[in-house]
């Protein structure tokens, strides 16, 4: 028997099909476009993720029997808002997790309800935060907000378009400023001060909880069988680290993707008193997790590949390798701390530690002895000082790792590794699920439909550590000096960043 995971991605859908022993039997990818009509805006559109969604998984089943696809996990890009009107049509383009257009919304909401919304949604608001993006509407697209009738995150719509059911499950809803995250609810203490009506929401479930059953239309046009089960999945964070094995308290993770996480596993609510990290619900029915999230990690150096890395491009189609392997491999030609050199990754503003959507980017330190390794060094650097400042969070909260388990694109550097853990100061593990999101939405859709007893079951049963990368202790002192000096810059520069806006 087989289960799958399908996961809406920034950047684009992946489809994945595991067997009961968490073997990855086929796999369906597509991409779709990102829109940035003004700065600061990133939208997509729905109908493209659900297109590219049905392509992928013609792909990932093919030459599989329909009937062998016991349940189907939902997991994605958290916190966008999909605004459908009453026939369930799309009403405008998506607002994603980075659009910085609602700050000011977040600081109106703030400053009248500051002191009750940590107790009612155990979070800020912040301006990636699906609430904000529901009052920016009804204040700058009034027409548009009179037509809405639901409001689903991206991998809710996914659902909606397979089941015709509007629901939701309890990790993605934390994430929308709108959910009692301790008592595992919408909160309507919140959304009565928004003046929004419940019915905007859909039902929420906790994660394994079967959600609905593929209709006939979209079996006819995917080769899924009708009634398939489909169950809540989760965010892409609490998914991913169920695909992680993150399922008991105080296991900690670190996903290198387009952003960066620091993931802990909690089996009680607990807030951080500066709002610098947030508390959601985990996809594990029981447990919450505590999370420091890096807007751009891997996302920094992507654009340093995109705009500078245009050499490296066309030698990585010679030798048939992934760019990234050859702009790590001239950087593990510079020594630990980049002669001084240190990046802020910054770019499309920043949440943890630092709630600031002006933050951008710095390259500080320039000097005549420093080479394009040089910066990639930097960048990798510098986005591992940011992941410690989330990690530094949670151990101030309590949280004692012993282990950071890794995964993401970044993983797969060694040298990224050895980087994290002579600046964590602990071991770094890699292990052997590398399909992220997608195979623990999938490992959740095995629960809901009995193949495991419980998450933590799936989680223990299927994965396992593959390596570990100990500190290099001669890195270990290069940048324990140099992390005060990037800790210095953001605070130094900080007002600064709001310069001609």
């Amino acid at each position: 028997m087989f289960f799958m995971g399908i996961d809406i991605g920034t950047s684009g859908v992946k489809v994945l099909l595991i067997d009961e022993k968490g073997e990855v039997i086929n796999k369906g990818e597509e991409e779709y476009p990102l829109y940035t009509p003004y700065p600061g805006w990133t939208e997509q559109d729905p109908q493209e993720w659900w297109s590219a969604t049905k392509n992928a998984i013609k792909k990932a089943i093919k030459n599989v029997e329909p009937s062998r696809i016991k349940g189907i996990g939902l997991t994605g890009q958290m916190h966008g808002s999909v605004f459908l009107d009453e026939a369930g049509n799309v009403i405008r383009p998506c607002i994603l997790w980075n659009d910085q257009r609602t700050y000011k919304e977040v600081e109106e909401i703030m400053e009248r309800f500051g002191d009750k919304v940590v107790e009612w949604i155990a979070n800020p608001v912040l301006t990636g935060f699906t609430l904000p993006k529901i009052i920016w509407l009804k204040k700058n697209e009034p027409d548009n907000f009179k037509k809405v009738r639901k409001v689903l995150l991206p991998k809710d719509f996914i659902r909606f378009k397979l089941t015709g059911e509007y629901a939701t499950e309890v990790s993605d809803a934390s994430g929308t400023a709108l959910f009692d995250v301790k008592n595992r609810k919408w909160s309507k203490e919140m959304i009565e001060a928004m003046e929004l009506s419940i019915d905007l929401l859909p039902k929420s479930y906790e994660s394994p909880e079967i959600t609905g059953y593929v209709i006939k239309e979209v079996a006819e046009e995917t080769g899924l069988k009708e009634g398939t089960p489909v169950v809540g999945g989760g965010g892409d964070q609490a998914a991913q680290a169920v695909g992680m094995g993150i399922v008991h308290p105080y296991d900690t993770s670190v996903t290198l993707g387009t952003s960066g996480v620091v993931f802990s596993a909690i089996d009680k609510v607990f807030v951080d008193p500066r709002l610098r990290t947030h508390t959601f619900c985990h996809a594990v029915p029981g447990m919450w997790h505590i999370m420091g999230v890096m807007l751009s990690a891997g996302g920094s150096l992507r654009w340093y590949r995109d705009t500078f890395g245009e050499m490296e491009i066309s030698i990585s189609k010679l030798l048939d390798k992934d760019p990234y392997e050859i702009l790590t491999a001239e950087a593990e030609n510079v020594k630990p701390g980049s002669e001084r050199l240190l990046f802020l990754p910054y770019l499309t503003g920043e949440r943890c530690p630092y709630p600031d959507p002006f933050a951008r980017g710095v390259f500080f330190g320039i000097g005549l002895n420093h080479t394009r390794a040089h910066f990639v060094r930097a960048i990798i650097e510098g986005i591992s000082f940011g992941l410690n400042d989330s990690l530094n969070i949670l151990k101030e909260l309590g949280v004692r790792p012993d282990m950071v388990k890794v995964s993401g694109g970044g993983a797969r550097s060694l040298l990224w590794r050895k980087i994290l853990a002579s600046i964590f100061q602990l071991p770094v593990a890699t292990i052997n699920v590398t399909e992220g999101a997608a195979f623990g939405s999938a490992l959740l859709s095995a629960v809901g439909t009995g193949q495991f007893s419980s998450v933590v079951d799936a989680g223990e049963s299927i994965v396992k550590i593959t390596s570990i990368t100990e500190p290099e202790n001669s890195w270990v002192k290069v940048y324990e000096e140099l992390y005060p000096l990037y800790r210095k810059l953001y605070s130094d520069l900080k007002n600064d960043f709001r310069y001609g806006l």
